[in-house]
């Protein structure tokens, strides 16, 4: 993922900030507690295509 890119992009919803995960693709938005996909190199910032995380899931900066 381009630096620069993940600079630039928030959340869609709160427009905080976003923390990028290689491991899964996804950017993490901590306060909403959702995860935009990551596919084909392409952030996938649609509220409707992101995931809740779940309660239990930790998330690291």
């Amino acid at each position: 993922m381009d630096k620069k890119l993940l600079d630039i992009l928030v959340c869609p919803i709160c427009k905080g900030t976003l923390v990028y995960r290689k491991d899964v693709p996804e950017l993490i938005c901590k306060f909403d507690r959702l995860a935009f996909p990551i596919r084909d190199g392409i952030p996938v910032m649609l509220e409707q295509d992101a995931r809740e995380l779940p309660a239990d899931e930790e998330v690291a900066d």
